[in-house]
């Protein structure tokens, strides 16, 4: 019998329990799916440990993307940043190859962040977010990975995202609201293009550094994860992360609108702590904050039918791009 092609598939817990154990020699117990998402997550278990288990989807990342994260992490790693570092089998590979019934897909072992994630950050949590994200990108700044990652520039986070999304505003009959994006795109474009680029620190951003990345364990030790945007461009869009996390938050009526620019304002003092930042990569957040928006709109339709974003649809995308007006207006002096 001919197996019919298969788009996503769930490797098997049990399997990939019998195969890390082997192929690592880990005292392992058991191997338990955590998650569905951009990549599929596994936790595996030691009496003493935990461990985590990235299955990538083979039409998210390529072999050379997936190669380069685990370089940049062994690079942040030597450099004590404080990251959940990728863990080599017995022979010193990091990146192990499934034969899915899709095609070939990568799986990475990594350590186990201690902690929790959690949205009500403490003046002195902020703080280490700041140092943390700066002593990342003293390390990245300086970097040329010899594996080939995402770039994030005008062309990536814009341009593509609209050119993705036209299809579905003209299917849900938003031709209004598509037009009001492609000039709010296009102006935002433009007040990038006029910063002084010398001004612009560039390097490998992680891209996606928001709460759900980054644990506090009960004592404050921090570890960020999570890597799989990580890319190149300019460092200021891990600020710019952070800055629509508290704009959303706000947005959700979490918090007030002055908790939400204190909040932002600790995580710049704490960066400065162990990097300069100028006025103008500052000035630069808004916009870089409106187009990683894009971006991840863009994300989410292309890949929609792969995981399990289920909240897609006309009601999600009206509801985002009021969200992205409002940032917008608020913040971008464009």
């Amino acid at each position: 019998m001919q197996f019919f092609p298969t788009q996503y598939s769930t490797l098997s817990s049990g399997a990939l329990y019998e195969y890390v154990k082997q192929q690592y020699g880990l005292p392992l117990t058991k191997c338990t799916l955590l998650l569905h998402g951009v990549s599929d997550t596994y936790v595996l278990h030691t009496e003493s440990t935990k461990y985590i288990l990235k299955i990538y989807r083979s039409v998210h990342r390529t072999l050379e993307e997936v190669k380069g994260e685990v370089e940049l992490l062994n690079i942040l790693t030597t450099d004590n940043c404080k990251v959940a570092y990728p863990i080599a089998d017995l022979s010193g590979e990091y990146v192990q190859q499934f034969h899915a019934p899709e095609g070939a897909r990568y799986g990475v072992v990594t350590s186990y962040a201690a902690g929790k994630a959690t949205n009500d950050l403490t003046p002195e949590m902020l703080a280490i977010v700041g140092r943390e994200m700066a002593a990342i990108h003293n390390a990245t700044a300086s970097v040329d990975l010899k594996y080939t990652r995402q770039e994030y520039n005008i062309y990536t986070t814009l341009e593509r995202p609209l050119k993705i999304l036209e299809g579905i505003f003209a299917e849900y009959k938003k031709d209004a609201e598509y037009q009001w994006l492609t000039e709010a795109s296009a102006a935002v474009a433009e007040q990038l293009n006029s910063f002084d680029t010398a001004a612009l620190s560039t390097g490998y951003c992680h891209y996606d550094y928001f709460p759900k990345n980054f644990f506090f364990d009960t004592e404050n030790n921090f570890t960020v994860f999570d890597f799989d945007f990580a890319g190149k461009g300019y460092l200021a869009n891990d600020l710019a992360s952070i800055h629509v996390y508290f704009f959303l938050w706000f947005s959700m009526k979490k918090i007030t609108a002055e908790e939400s620019s204190a909040s932002f304002n600790t995580v710049v003092a704490g960066y400065r702590e162990r990097r300069y930042i100028s006025d103008a990569e500052l000035k630069a957040v808004p916009s870089l904050g409106f187009a990683l928006l894009l971006f991840y709109l863009g994300f989410q339709y292309e890949n929609h039918d792969d995981w399990s974003n289920t909240f897609w649809g006309p009601n999600y995308l009206s509801e985002r791009l009021a969200t992205m007006k409002k940032y917008k207006e608020q913040y971008c002096d464009c």
